[in-house]
């Protein structure tokens, strides 16, 4: 059962993969630090971008609202954003201001929630 040709070639075979996965891990890692940094330069332009368009408070009301639903903070901003690219917002946004774009954000978006209930059967459960 013992071949030494076989032997030698499982051997080869996987210091060929462990050369493979080192080289692979090492690109990968190189290529996550890439993504990481680009990530945090584009953050940090963002929040440049939204402190020069939004005042304090309204700022204030964002990082609020991004404590409880992040992902509906990040769409404020991003119409927020898209509106200032646009040239749509001459002077810095207001509390109130923010609150209206809010609330017609909500509106548009509003869900309706329906709750389906399911009952199962057992098979070992009579209806005597």
């Amino acid at each position: 059962m013992d071949d030494p040709e076989l032997e030698a070639i499982r051997q080869r075979r996987m210091q060929e993969l462990m050369a493979q996965r080192g080289v692979g891990n090492q690109q990968n890692t190189e290529q996550q630090k890439a993504q990481e940094t680009a990530q945090r330069e584009a953050d940090e332009q963002r929040q440049m971008m939204l402190s020069q368009i939004l005042s304090t408070e309204a700022r204030e009301r964002i990082a609020r609202i991004a404590l409880v639903k992040p992902e509906k903070a990040r769409g404020v901003e991003d119409v927020i954003l898209r509106a200032a690219q646009m040239g749509q917002i001459a002077e810095k946004v207001s509390e109130a201001r923010l609150i209206s774009l809010l609330e017609q954000i909500n509106n548009q978006t509003s869900k309706q929630t329906k709750v389906t209930i399911q009952r199962r059967r057992s098979v070992l459960d009579d209806d005597d």
